[in-house]
């Protein structure tokens, strides 16, 4: 199971607190590095995540084919982005000891190892809910509230392994998933990824089996091309958010290496 999660969704979430607390009227109001969404759209997202964990939320109702995650996640705050932000604060700490509790809980068995299906995030085992979920708060946290594109600065504890790791392990876990359809073609030979400082290791990547799924294992092995990038880097040109070639060395096959690189969006 993936307990440690939840212990790295907790501290990612007292990060968020300690600066939720600081932001003036115009803070919260300012653009987040989301695209459309201000700072009070994306705390009013994961709010969100948390009542839908502890039921004080449904799922929208909608017709035709399931929206995608992103989608999904714009109609939940749909009604939220008309409240005012003080509204949206007032809900994030008491929603947060049930959020807490309710990912807890599903790291024990028999729902830990019951598979959900995520739409297009894949199948995964319920575990890995907690993970998603501290990728979630550190990346919006760390990359689209106090990042590199948006106005707001603060001081934040450092990155260490416990706030980074368990979502590095839902990025690598979902990315064959995810990317199914843009990695298969282009995974033509074995990449070591090497992720350096708190947070990392090293994975390799190997071209995709008979179920068309590229496969994803921790450790190194002999590779035809080598990625190297910081953890907390990871995060940003993994999701799109920055492009790679700022952030990533690349050795051996460059050309391979960066055919990857560019199909590789963790939503």
């Amino acid at each position: 199971m993936t307990r440690d999660a939840v212990e790295s969704l907790r501290v990612n979430l007292d990060d968020l607190a300690g600066v939720l607390a600081t932001l003036d009227e115009a803070e919260w109001e300012s653009p987040s590095a989301c695209a459309g969404w201000r700072v009070q759209d994306l705390v009013a997202h994961m709010n969100s995540s948390a009542k839908l964990m502890t039921g004080q939320q449904a799922p929208p109702a909608v017709e035709g084919d399931r929206p995608g995650a992103e989608s999904l996640a714009e109609l939940l705050i749909e009604e939220q982005k008309a409240w005012s932000w003080e509204q949206v604060y007032a809900e994030f700490g008491p929603l947060n000891e049930g959020f807490l509790a309710a990912v807890g809980m599903m790291q024990e068995d028999p729902v830990a190892s019951t598979e959900a299906d995520l739409g297009d995030l894949g199948v995964h085992q319920t575990h890995w809910l907690a993970n998603a979920f501290a990728f979630d708060t550190y990346c919006h946290l760390r990359h689209d509230i106090l990042g590199p594109d948006t106005s707001i600065e603060r001081e934040l504890p450092a990155s260490t392994d416990d706030r980074l790791r368990p979502g590095i392990d839902w990025m690598l876990a979902g990315l064959p998933q995810m990317c199914r359809d843009a990695l298969a073609p282009v995974v033509t030979g074995v990449i070591q990824f090497e992720l350096t400082g708190p947070g990392g290791g090293t994975w390799t990547m190997a071209p995709a089996g008979s179920d068309g799924l590229v496969s994803i294992a921790e450790g190194p092995a002999e590779a035809d091309a080598t990625v190297v990038s910081s953890a907390h880097d990871f995060y940003s040109w993994g999701t799109k958010r920055s492009d790679w070639r700022n952030a990533c060395e690349l050795r051996g096959d460059a050309d391979l290496a960066a055919a990857v690189l560019d199909a590789i969006n963790v939503i």
